[in-house]
C-alpha cells in the first residue's frame, strides 16, 4: 500500500507487505554502527532542554541468535553470491559487531532487490565506517555489473587536523540500478553556476553584462545547412541562410535577444548564463550544506539529512507518480521528498516514536495529504501486544497519544516515574509543564498515583497525567482527586492530577489543559509545503 509509514522490523514489513517489482526507488540511510547512541532533542522552553532528551536509537550490532538465525537465512535464499559472500567475510570477521551489522544489511538488501522494479534504482547511504564492507555485500546482492557511482556528499568543511588523522567530514552514497534500463534524468544533475566563483572556462566565454547585471555570450545564428532557401532572407540588412525562420527571428530581436554590434556586421543571439543547465555535476556534491542548528527544516532528529540531498536523488532516478521507499526513515526526509516531488512513498521504521515524528511532519508540511499508518497499535489488544513486547516503545507511543515528549531517553531519571513531558503556555510569562507517568501492567494501584502527585512536586509541574492500560481503581481516582485543581489564570480550573486510560484515548479522549500554543511549545514544526506534483489518487 503506498503513501504508508510502516511500524516495525523492515525485514518484515518487506516480506509481508512489500510485492514484487513495486518500489521504482529506494534510499536508505541506516544506522552506521558507528557505537553511538543517538539522542533526539526536542522543541522545549528555554531552560528545560535537558528534560527533552531521549535516545532514537542505538547504533550498534551485537552478534547473537538474531544474528545467527539471519546469517542462516542468507545461505538458504537463490542469490549463491550474496551466500558466497557473506560466508567469506564471516571466516576473516569473525562473530563480531561488524559480522551482525553486515548479515543485518545482507538480508535486507536482498528483499530490496526483490520489490524493487527493473527500472528501479538503489542509493545507500553510508560513512566510512563500514561503507568497503558494504559495497562488496551490494556488489553480491545487485550484481557487481549493476553499481553505478560512489557518491561523496561533503557534510562539512574540515576545520582543524585531529592527532592522527585528517577529520571525517563526508558521507559515502552508494547508487545501484537493478538492470540497464533503469530510469535516470541527467538534466537534473546540474549544480547552479555561482556568479561570484565561475571557473576558467565559463568565465571566458560570458564576458558581456547587460545593464541589469545579467551576463551573456554572444551566438552564431548561421544556418550550418547553405541549402536551405526557406531560411535564406535579408535580416538588419545581412543576408544568410539563418537557424530561424523570419517569423521567430523578428520576435527574438523584439525581446532584445538579437543584437547587431554594429550596423553591417552579423546579427547574433544572445545567451544567458542564469538560462543555462549549469554546471554538470560529478560524483562528488560539495555544494548541499548539512542542517544548521537555524534551518527551517531542522527537526532536532540526530542523524537527519538535507531535504535537498534527496529531492537531487528522487528527481534524478524516479518519474512523478513513482513510488519511494524507504525502509530506515527515521524522522521522514525522504518520504517528505518524495511527497513534495509528486512521489507515491512508503516508509518503514522500527520505532513508534520516528512513526509519530513523521506523521506530525507531514502534517505539518502537507496539512491535506492523507497517509495510512500501519503497525501502531489502533485498539486495546494491538496496546497490550506492544505493552508485552517492548515496554519503553509502548511508553514512548503512549505519549504520542497525549502529545507528551518522551523524558531521558530509555533508562528513568532520578525523578523515578516519569515518561513523558507537555509544556503549556496559558499566560505570558515562562512555559509551564505536564509530568506524564505511563502504565503498561495489567495492575496498577494508588500508591502509583501517589507518585505521580510527588514527581509532579519535585519537578515543579502545574499537572500530571497517568496513563495507564489497565482500568483504573476507584481509590486511585479518590487518591487523583486529592490533589485539587490547577487554576489557569484566563481559563479556569483543570485537575491537577488526570488519570487517562488507554482505551479512553484510543477512543478520543484527551487531557485538559489550556494552551494558548496548541502544542507549539513541545515539538518542532516542519513548513507548509507547496507540492511539485500531481498526487495521485490513494489506494
Amino acid at each position: 500500500m503506498n503513501n504508508t509509514l510502516y511500524f516495525g522490523d523492515n525485514l518484515d514489513i518487506l516480506r509481508e507487505h512489500i510485492a514484487d517489482e513495486s518500489v521504482d526507488l529506494i534510499y536508505l540511510d541506516p544506522p552506521f554502527n558507528s557505537k553511538r547512541d543517538y539522542n533526539l532533542l526536542f522543541k522545549t522552553p528555554k531552560g528545560h532542554a535537558s528534560d527533552a532528551q531521549i535516545t532514537a536509537f542505538e547504533d550498534s550490532w551485537h552478534w547473537g541468535e538474531q544474528a545467527e538465525r539471519e546469517f542462516q537465512e542468507i545461505l538458504q535464499q537463490t542469490n549463491t553470491d550474496a551466500a558466497e559472500m557473506i560466508q567469506a567475510l564471516r571466516r576473516f570477521l569473525r562473530e563480531n559487531d561488524m559480522m551482525a551489522y553486515l548479515v543485518m544489511m545482507c538480508n535486507r538488501l536482498l528483499e530490496l532487490h526483490r520489490v524493487l522494479k527493473a527500472t528501479g534504482s538503489l542509493y545507500l547511504h553510508c560513512d566510512p565506517t563500514a561503507s568497503h564492507y558494504l559495497k562488496i555485500v551490494m556488489d553480491a546482492a545487485f550484481g557487481i555489473q549493476n553499481f553505478r557511482n560512489e557518491i561523496i556528499w561533503q557534510r562539512t568543511i574540515a576545520k582543524a587536523l585531529t592527532s592522527r588523522q585528517l577529520p571525517n567530514n563526508h558521507d559515502v552514497l552508494f547508487c545501484y540500478q537493478k538492470t540497464d534500463s533503469a530510469k535516470w534524468h541527467a538534466d537534473e544533475m546540474f549544480q547552479p553556476y555561482d556568479l561570484s566563483d565561475l571557473d576558467e572556462k565559463t568565465a571566458s566565454k560570458y564576458t558581456h553584462r547587460d545593464p541589469d547585471g545579467r551576463l551573456y555570450r554572444l551566438d552564431n545564428l548561421i544556418n550550418p545547412n547553405p541549402n536551405r532557401p526557406n531560411l535564406t532572407y535579408e535580416f538588419l540588412g545581412v543576408t544568410k541562410v539563418w537557424r530561424w525562420t523570419r517569423e521567430r527571428m523578428q520576435e527574438a530581436y523584439d525581446a532584445g535577444l538579437v543584437i547587431q554590434t554594429k550596423p553591417g556586421t552579423v546579427p547574433q543571439l544572445k545567451r544567458y548564463l542564469d538560462e543555462q543547465r549549469g554546471r554538470p555535476l560529478g560524483d562528488v556534491w560539495t555544494d548541499i550544506p548539512p542542517i544548521n542548528s537555524q534551518a527551517a527544516e531542522r527537526l532536532g532528529y540526530p542523524t537527519q539529512k538535507p531535504l535537498a540531498l534527496l529531492e537531487r536523488i528522487i528527481a534524478a532516478s524516479s518519474n512523478a507518480g513513482d513510488v519511494v521507499l524507504d525502509p530506515f526513515c527515521g524522522c521522514g526526509t525522504a518520504i517528505h521528498a518524495a511527497q513534495k516531488l509528486g512521489r507515491q512513498w512508503i516508509g518503514i521504521d522500527l520505532t513508534p516514536l520516528a512513526i509519530h515524528l513523521i506523521e506530525q511532519r507531514m502534517h505539518d508540511a502537507f496539512p491535506d495529504l492523507k497517509f495510512y499508518v500501519e503497525g501502531i497499535p489502533r485498539d486495546l489488544d494491538g496496546a497490550r501486544d506492544l505493552a508485552a513486547r517492548d515496554k519503553y516503545h509502548f511508553q514512548w507511543w503512549a505519549c504520542a497519544l497525549v502529545g507528551a515528549q518522551p523524558y531521558q531517553g530509555k533508562k528513568k531519571g532520578a525523578d523515578g516515574g516519569i515518561d513523558g513531558i507537555i509544556y503549556f503556555q496559558d499566560d505570558k510569562g515562562p512555559a509551564k509543564k505536564i509530568i506524564v507517568s505511563v502504565k503498561g501492567g495489567e495492575k496498577v494501584n494508588r500508591a502509583m498515583v501517589a507518585d505521580l502527585k510527588n514527581s509532579v512536586e519535585r519537578a515543579q509541574a502545574q499537572l500530571g497525567l497517568f496513563v495507564t492500560l489497565a482500568p483504573p481503581t476507584k481509590p486511585m481516582q479518590t487518591e487523583a482527586v486529592s490533589a485539587g485543581f490547577y487554576q489557569s489564570p484566563h481559563s479556569g480550573a483543570f485537575e491537577k492530577i488526570q488519570i487517562l486510560t488507554i482505551a479512553d484515548l484510543l477512543n478520543g479522549k484527551t487531557a485538559r489543559y489550556p494552551d494558548l500554543t496548541r502544542g507549539g511549545a513541545n515539538f518542532k514544526r516542519a513548513p507548509v509545503e507547496k507540492q511539485g506534483g500531481a498526487q495521485k489518487e490513494l489506494l
